[in-house]
């Protein structure tokens, strides 16, 4: 996980645009629920697609990371945020939308994991609710030889570079994350292995059935990696 890197990693995905994504989101939820107050973001990493979300909805974050959490508790002080694995956390209540974005999946890792995931999330759902997961890439459209680029963050006091080297082990793709980070009078190199499984779109769309929610899917997404989305029935 992000045990090295969770203060440098608003700083690696400045890229990143969260207003956007939070807004295709909330058009995604409109069109299957318009009366949704209520969300639970899974794996919300340092809370930034919670920062713009909750100016529509009610909302609450969730993570296995501790080092993340502490950085979204900064940037949402009011929020109820959940140390817990995504694959079989138990809050004890309902809301309407739950999701699981920027790829995160991926870290249930196997299918029995995806499966246990979608299950917990969809446990969650009111009825009537939505559930939105970001997928990882597939076994087929994973590259590991494709060389990722480099990302430089340069600030007065900090520069620092990224760059990350790619396998595949039974379907899971491993990256081993590599950072130089320079401060005043130092140079430390960390480094960090990120597994994350390969799942293709039938096991997404089984995974669904499975945990009761009627299923689509959006090719374009967010961000070009497409969009699996959950609905509970209103009498579930």
């Amino acid at each position: 996980m992000f045990d090295k890197s969770a203060e440098l990693y608003d700083l690696f995905y400045d890229w990143k645009h969260y207003r956007a994504e939070a807004e295709k989101v909330r058009e995604l939820v409109a069109a299957r629920n318009s009366h949704a107050r209520t969300l639970l973001d899974v794996a919300c990493g340092t809370g930034s697609h919670l920062f713009h979300l909750r100016d529509w909805y009610a909302v609450e974050g969730l993570d296995l990371d501790p080092g993340l959490l502490t950085v979204a508790a900064r940037r949402l002080p009011e929020a109820q945020l959940h140390e817990a694995d995504m694959r079989n956390f138990d809050l004890g209540r309902t809301f309407d939308v739950v999701t699981c974005l920027f790829s995160s999946i991926g870290y249930a890792e196997t299918t029995d994991g995806l499966s246990r995931a979608m299950e917990a999330m969809a446990r969650h759902l009111a009825p009537s609710g939505v559930l939105i997961v970001e997928p990882w890439f597939s076994p087929t459209n994973f590259d590991p030889s494709h060389l990722g680029r480099a990302i430089v963050v340069e600030q007065p006091d900090l520069q620092a570079v990224r760059m990350n080297g790619s396998r595949v082990a039974n379907n899971v793709s491993v990256m081993d994350f590599h950072y130089l980070v320079a401060r005043p009078g130092t140079v430390e190199h960390l480094t960090e292995s990120h597994s994350l499984g390969l799942f293709t779109d039938d096991q997404y769309r089984s995974a669904f059935k499975r945990a009761g929610l009627s299923v689509e899917h959006d090719a374009d997404g967010l961000m070009g990696r497409g969009l699996w989305i959950g609905t509970r029935a209103k009498g579930a």
